[in-house]
């Protein structure tokens, strides 16, 4: 409403500089073109009547509204007008009597919540508004879900979308942390993973190396025992042939 006496306030205050215009436009300097005398009367003590602003009466004192009126009077043209503005602040108040006398207490304080003012102190007092037929605690823990249902104008609803949007970036920075540990954990695993395969490569590659010793090591006795074999059937053979001639001696 007070957007609209505002508006009506600059179309007034706009016509009357028009017709200021127009009267200041339309006068004209005549001059006598001849030497005939001329003689005319002009009555002077004639005035336009005043705009007088209407009368708005409100003579119900059960509806919650106000008049408001203006006007505005030029040489040539008046203007007036009049409007009503509602009270919504005092229907709010009848409307919670209304409900609190017909025995609907929790009704009649949510109709009182509506205004930003009750919401907050309610909040302040530790008794929480009412929201949808929960009190108390469980109204409190509703309210902290549902932070855009609070009025507009609430402190306490600034104050938890602040709390929202910090958590919101508290959220956002773990996040990127997280991300962050999780590339260098899989670095990490690639390194590892790496590392791994190398050495198993090594022991791949100590356990190719363990064999051929092995193998080398086992060449090198079969060939020791060849020899040795060698060597024993030698000696038997020189033993042999001293034996069979000291028998033929005998």
């Amino acid at each position: 409403m007070r957007e609209m006496i505002k508006w009506i306030c600059y179309v007034i205050a706009f016509i009357g500089l028009a017709i200021v215009i127009v009267s200041l436009t339309s006068s004209k300097n005549v001059s006598a073109a001849d030497s005939n005398t001329v003689s005319s009367t002009v009555v002077t003590d004639k005035s336009v009547p005043t705009a007088s602003a209407p009368s708005v009466v409100v003579n119900n004192s059960d509806v919650c509204k106000s008049a408001a009126a203006a006007s505005v009077q030029t040489q040539v043209l008046g203007f007036a007008t009049g409007i009503t503005i509602t009270d919504e602040n005092c229907e709010r108040i009848k409307l919670a009597r209304s409900l609190y006398g017909m025995g609907m207490k929790v009704a009649a304080i949510s109709t009182l919540c509506m205004d930003a003012r009750v919401f907050d102190s309610m909040w302040m007092a530790g008794t929480p508004c009412p929201f949808m037929g929960k009190i108390g605690n469980e109204a409190l823990v509703a309210w902290n879900k549902n932070v855009p249902f609070i009025p507009e104008e609430s402190d306490i609803r600034t104050i938890k979308e602040l709390e929202i949007a910090e958590q919101i970036e508290a959220d956002r920075k773990e996040a990127i942390l997280a991300k962050k540990e999780i590339r260098a954990q899989k670095e990490a695993d690639k390194v590892e993973a790496s590392n791994l395969k190398k050495q198993e490569r090594l022991l791949i590659k100590e356990e190719k190396r363990q064999r051929k010793l092995e193998l080398k090591k086992r060449e090198a006795l079969a060939e020791k025992r060849k020899e040795r074999s060698a060597d024993g059937d030698k000696k038997k053979g020189t033993w042999v042939f001293p034996i069979a001639a000291l028998l033929l001696l005998l």
